[in-house]
Order: C-alpha cells, then sequence, then structure tokens
C-alpha cells in the first residue's frame, strides 16, 4: 500500500485502486508500447481525477470541524470522518463538495488543453482523458442512487424519515442507468456496480416496511 497526506490529509491507496484502473484503461488489448503507455496516462489521469474528488469531501468535512482520511480502493475511493456531527445540509454540502470539485478540474483542464500552443499526442491524449474521466466519474456519482454521491445528497435532502422514496428512487435509476450504460457502450463493469445498488436498496425495502 502507498501512504502519504495531502493539505494534512492522510491518504491511503491500495494495490487494486491500480489494478483497477488498469483494467479501466484496456490492458486486454494493449498489444505495442505505445498502447501500454497510454494505459500508463490513463491511470495517472484516472488517479489525479479521483484524488481530487475525494480530496473535495475531505476538505469539505474538515471545514466543519470533522477529520477525514481518504482511502483509494478498487474502482474508486472514499472519505472517511471522524471527530464531528455534520447535520443534513452539512452532509449534503460535504457529499456534494467531491464531484463540484472534480467537475471544475475537468473545466479548468479543457480550458487549458484549449490554451495550451501545441501538445504532443502523448500530453494531448493524457488531458484529453483526465478531462472525459472527470466529467464521468462526477455525473455518474451524481446518479440519485445509493451509495453514490447522488444517492447520499438525495438521502439528506429527504431525510430518515422518506428513506424508503430514496430507495425506489435508487433501484429505479440504477436499473435504468445499468440497461443504458449497457447497451450504449457494452461495458458490464459499470452496470454490474449498478445492478449491486439496486439490489441492496431492494434488501433495504424490507427492512422498512
Amino acid at each position: 500500500m502507498i501512504r502519504f497526506s495531502i493539505f494534512g490529509i492522510p491518504v491511503e491507496i491500495q494495490p487494486f485502486f491500480w489494478i483497477s484502473l488498469i483494467i479501466l484503461g484496456g490492458a486486454s488489448s494493449a498489444d505495442s508500447a505505445a498502447a501500454i503507455l497510454e494505459i500508463g496516462l490513463f491511470v495517472l489521469a484516472g488517479f489525479i481525477s479521483i484524488l481530487v474528488h475525494e480530496l473535495g469531501h475531505a476538505l469539505a468535512a474538515r471545514a466543519f470541524g470533522a477529520c477525514s482520511a481518504i482511502t483509494l480502493q478498487a474502482f474508486g475511493g472514499y472519505a472517511a470522518y471522524s471527530g464531528g456531527l455534520l447535520n443534513r445540509w452539512q452532509s449534503f454540502l460535504v457529499t456534494a463538495a467531491g464531484p463540484g470539485i472534480q467537475i471544475i478540474l475537468g473545466v479548468a483542464v479543457f480550458f487549458l488543453r484549449r490554451a495550451l500552443p501545441e501538445l504532443s499526442d502523448n500530453g494531448d491524449y493524457f488531458l484529453h482523458t483526465l478531462i472525459l474521466i472527470s466529467f464521468f466519474w462526477a455525473i455518474l456519482n451524481l446518479l440519485p442512487v445509493v451509495p453514490l454521491d447522488g444517492g447520499q445528497m438525495l438521502n439528506a435532502l429527504l431525510g430518515p424519515a422518506r428513506i424508503k422514496i430514496t430507495l425506489w428512487v435508487t433501484i429505479i435509476v440504477a436499473g435504468v442507468a445499468g440497461v443504458l450504460m449497457f447497451t450504449q457502450t457494452g461495458s458490464i463493469i459499470f452496470p454490474i456496480f449498478l445492478g449491486m445498488f439496486a439490489w441492496q436498496a431492494f434488501q433495504g425495502l424490507k427492512q422498512h416496511p
């Protein structure tokens, strides 16, 4: 494992984080040195973008008096908070800070890429990939699906008394998004995760008759 601190926030990177990025980067079809280099650039872009996302959560939590730590794991990561009790509005803002700062990163890199006069093919690929990952990851996480950020934000807005509404929204949105993602891209990784989230929400409904 890799451990370091950024802005005073502990960060732990588990080995499967790198492995999952390599898989998403197209390791199965890498048949040349150029393709392997592109996978390396994809992994670097994914690491930067996802770390920025989790930093958004962690820094927002610290602003409300909570201690935070970041863990990057297979297919994503999370920011854990302790030492402070957040109300619903603060929880909403902390959750929104992750995709929010990631979208800002994507927009900033988009204009940076346009402003730079000349870029090598690898440099252009890296910036293009960083933009795509930032927007895709932020939009995916904004889906109103528990436990994604959008689902947590919906839960913070509706409150625990309306948890059944949150769970039904999770089931419907996860089902529709999973089918659309599979039919449009052919990818099965994220549809599997969405299907798992829908099943977990269905099981959660049984606990709230």
